[in-house]
């Protein structure tokens, strides 16, 4: 009897409110393609954010795409606000920014929109599900599995050198997914070096890192481990090839032991050791050696018959002779700059006006944040400044550089500068600026805006020189995208803490006004 009731009441159960069970197998891809593509190239845009009137929000993958597929929002027109950084759609009659759309599944939309800065968005090189919604829509990948993709949901900075023919790539703090605590002491990987005339290994689809990963966890390991002092995260800045006594290449750099972003424990030098492939103490630097160290993204630099290795974030400031030997010994370095001997905070300024740089080794550096300074300060006239260029359109403006890097340029035939911006407008670290020069050290003096990110910030830009196209008249630059130092508390999906890859055409229109003269 109780068995019969039970029956009749499933029954029941089932005839008024349905079952999770399915009765039939289920549509061969119940996914909506929503792709967003770029109005000029028609090449599919990532990171553009669709948010539904209520609330709801997708955000495109590495080709553009969006797997919709929400109960109740199938086969019906809804109304989606679109967000990308640099890239719009006109507004409608009421100013509202967006396209109606009706998603099914057997019909694939397109969205396209206008790309308003100079440099193009291509992908997200780290993190996982870079081509999430894609393969949910049933497409494949462009881009070769790697041998050990390393499991990573997200990244911090990176540094990359090419050394033993192939790419040696470090990124700062890494997230897992299987707890909010990462790993602190770099994650590290290899790739070969593309050839910039076969169009496989063109990086606008993503790069296919072959991680230095556990054996167990498959997740990426720690490149300096410092076991010995498992205090604090380590950090390598300013990655490097130089020869040894014995004219062996070496792979080198700048290790940080530290307490966040405030506190140093210790720093030196590291070198990468290639059976054990993990980077050892070489040589532990004072804490009082504030700029005897290298830093940002170094230059290969050989002038009046010394080779140097120039050393700066984003200009090259400070110099050493490029051998493993000097760059261990703090007092071979020097730093340029046109303070006062023994008066770091008066500029030394000649009679015809102008700044009087040189090379020592008593005084720190000049940058550009001193640079503004002593503009404001009417110390220095802003056209003479070297590392605080105008902005190339409004030239009364001028840009405080933060990190960036200098590569040289085989098709414009000079040295050109990729570096974020302190202070812009539309985000406080979010801007990047393009300069030219005819020497690493500048100067230079007008720069163009090629990337802005609204309210988020992108930071340690650099230019990947391995990657240079069509002559170098195609570059590469990639940096981290999140909304730490932002003000905002939105993170992006997938994208937040990771490092996001563009490239510019030396060519543009828009750049002409930072030509070197």
């Amino acid at each position: 009897m109780k068995s019969t009731v039970l029956v009749l009441a499933t029954l029941a159960f089932v005839i008024l409110f349905g079952s999770d069970s399915p009765s039939h197998e289920p549509a061969e891809n119940p996914w909506a393609e929503i792709r967003v593509v770029d109005a000029q190239s028609g090449r599919g845009v990532p990171l553009v954010e669709l948010e539904t009137v209520h609330g709801v929000k997708f955000v495109t993958d590495n080709a553009g795409r969006i797997a919709f597929q929400e109960p109740g929002l199938m086969n019906r027109e809804l109304f989606f606000t679109i967000r990308s950084h640099g890239y719009s759609v006109p507004k409608d009659g009421f100013g509202m920014v967006g396209v109606r759309v009706t998603p099914r599944a057997d019909k694939p939309t397109e969205i396209k929109i206008t790309r308003n800065i100079v440099a193009e968005r291509l992908c997200r090189l780290t993190g996982e599900g870079q081509y999430r919604d894609s393969q949910l829509l049933g497409y494949k990948s462009p881009v070769a599995a790697a041998p050990n993709p390393g499991r990573v949901a997200g990244q911090d900075s990176v540094q990359a050198t090419v050394y033993q023919g192939k790419i040696y790539w470090l990124w700062g703090d890494t997230l897992r997914l299987e707890y909010p605590l990462g790993l602190y002491r770099m994650a590290g990987a290899t790739t070969a070096i593309p050839d910039p005339k076969n169009p496989k290994s063109d990086p606008a689809n993503g790069i296919a890192f072959d991680y230095f990963a556990d054996q167990k966890t498959g997740f990426a390991r720690a490149m300096m481990p410092l076991a010995e002092r498992p205090e604090g995260v380590v950090w390598i800045f300013a990655l490097f090839v130089l020869p040894d006594e014995k004219g062996t290449e070496k792979l080198v750099g700048h290790y940080s032991r530290r307490k966040g972003l405030e506190t140093e424990y210790e720093q030196g030098i590291a070198v990468f050791h290639d059976e054990k492939t993990l980077f050892e103490l070489a040589q532990e630097l004072s804490l009082k050696e504030t700029w005897r160290r290298p830093s940002g993204h170094p230059i290969a630099f050989e002038e009046a018959g010394t080779k140097w290795l120039l050393f700066g974030s984003p200009n090259p400031n400070v110099r050493v002779p490029a051998t493993l030997k000097d760059v261990l010994d703090s007092t071979k370095y020097e730093a340029y700059s046109f303070a006062k001997a023994g008066q770091p905070s008066i500029p030394d300024i000649g009679a015809d006006g102008r700044p009087i740089w040189r090379w020592q080794k008593e005084l720190p550096p000049t940058d550009s944040k001193t640079e503004q300074r002593w503009v404001t300060e009417k110390k220095l006239k802003a056209e003479h400044a070297r590392f605080y260029p105008a902005d190339a359109t409004t030239p009364t403006d001028r840009v405080v550089l933060h990190s960036g890097s200098v590569r040289w340029n085989d098709y414009r035939k000079c040295w050109v500068l990729l570096a974020g911006q302190l202070g812009g407008k539309s985000s406080h670290l979010g801007e990047v600026w393009y300069a030219e020069a005819k020497h690493p050290t500048g100067p230079f003096s007008n720069a163009v805006k090629v990337l802005s990110h609204d309210r988020q910030t992108f930071y340690n830009v650099c230019h990947h020189a391995f990657l240079d196209r069509d002559g170098g008249r195609t570059i590469h630059f990639e940096g981290t995208y999140t909304n730490d130092f932002s003000g905002n508390l939105e993170k992006t999906p997938r994208y937040n803490y990771n490092q996001v890859l563009y490239r510019l055409d030396l060519d543009a229109v828009a750049l002409k006004t930072a030509r070197v003269k």
